[in-house]
């Protein structure tokens, strides 16, 4: 049996691609290379260039490889982005996921892990938000992952077929080993700028609002160390093989950090001030959002080992600093 990682070239991606190596996994990957990196796909894992759209590509890869499991981490993911190019999302994270959805389906693949995301609730009262929450997407991006999240219930109500939906708040860190990090060019993940403006990559980062209703003016997310999410896919897949029935379910650590008190904690780490500048909000930004991920705990046994705003930090400062030797 292998595992097919779509994305697996990602940021994310990348890490579960190792995580299922380190567990002993047979994986191939299908990215397009249009953000990723041929360099952080482990040379174990197959990787085949392509689009998920492709689906005579697809379709022929899992059976090739006698998939039994795909999880889906292709998309785009700037909110931002999405709300100046609506269209784009749609075809990238819905259309192209309907066909992978489809190939699936055709290959007679059983089990099914998409990355899905917070942002399909909205802003919120900042208390942990769980599952049954309103979904009142406040981006194109957002949409578009909920949008994935209804065809997979139809496609699972159909078909022979089982799927986990989960549901990220904000990722970051990198492998604690060092193989791979967040590496894409433009990121706009806070503690990504964060780190690059520490490492000197940036001269300067922005604060995207300060009059929001939150304690400090700016923007509280709950941080999720990508190690950590990486598990938890490990734990559904497993939880999937052994017959376990679709799900959603929320990956976060029930814990919101301002923008502001994240900056403190890279200025902490690394032992010196950030030229930092004040700027309009962002569109489609919620002013708050934190998780209540009791769910991911009972369902599937999840319990995050890594969540510390510090260690989170010094882990992307190593990979940011490693990426710096490597393009030096």
């Amino acid at each position: 049996m292998t595992v097919l990682v779509t994305g697996g070239a990602g940021y994310i991606g990348s890490h579960m691609v190792w995580k299922l190596l380190d567990e002993g996994e047979d994986v191939v990957v299908v990215d397009r290379l249009s953000t990723g990196f041929e360099w952080a796909i482990p040379a174990e894992a197959e990787l085949v260039v392509g689009d998920i759209a492709d689906q005579d590509l697809v379709e022929s890869t899992m059976k090739r490889r006698d998939v039994d499991a795909v999880i889906h981490f292709a998309g785009s993911i700037i909110v931002p982005e999405s709300v100046a190019d609506p269209l784009g999302y749609y075809l990238n994270n819905t259309v192209k996921s309907r066909a992978l959805i489809e190939s699936a389906v055709r290959a007679g693949v059983p089990h099914f892990i998409f990355s899905s995301t917070a942002a399909v609730y909205g802003s919120n009262d900042g208390a942990p938000v769980v599952e049954e929450a309103p979904t009142l997407p406040e981006s194109p991006y957002g949409t578009s992952k909920l949008m994935t999240e209804l065809m997979l219930r139809d496609a699972a109500a159909a078909h022979p077929f089982a799927y986990t939906a989960l549901r990220y708040f904000n990722v970051c860190g990198a492998d604690p080993k060092g193989r791979t990090g967040q590496s894409t060019r433009g990121a706009t993940h806070l503690i990504k700028v964060a780190c690059e403006t520490a490492t000197a990559k940036r001269p300067f980062m922005e604060i995207f609002g300060t009059d929001y209703p939150t304690p400090d003016g700016t923007c509280i997310r709950d941080y999720i160390h990508v190690w950590d999410l990486a598990e938890a896919h490990l734990l559904a897949l497993r939880r999937l093989r052994a017959g376990g029935t679709s799900l959603i379910a929320n990956c976060g650590y029930g814990t919101g950090y301002s923008v502001l008190q994240v900056i403190d904690a890279v200025r902490r780490v690394v032992g010196h001030d950030l030229d930092v500048r004040i700027s309009g909000r962002r569109p489609g930004d919620p002013a708050s959002i934190v998780a209540n991920s009791e769910r991911a705990q009972r369902e599937f046994g999840w319990r995050p080992k890594l969540d510390d705003l510090d260690t989170i930090v010094t882990h992307a400062l190593r990979w940011e600093e490693a990426l710096k030797r490597r393009n030096s």
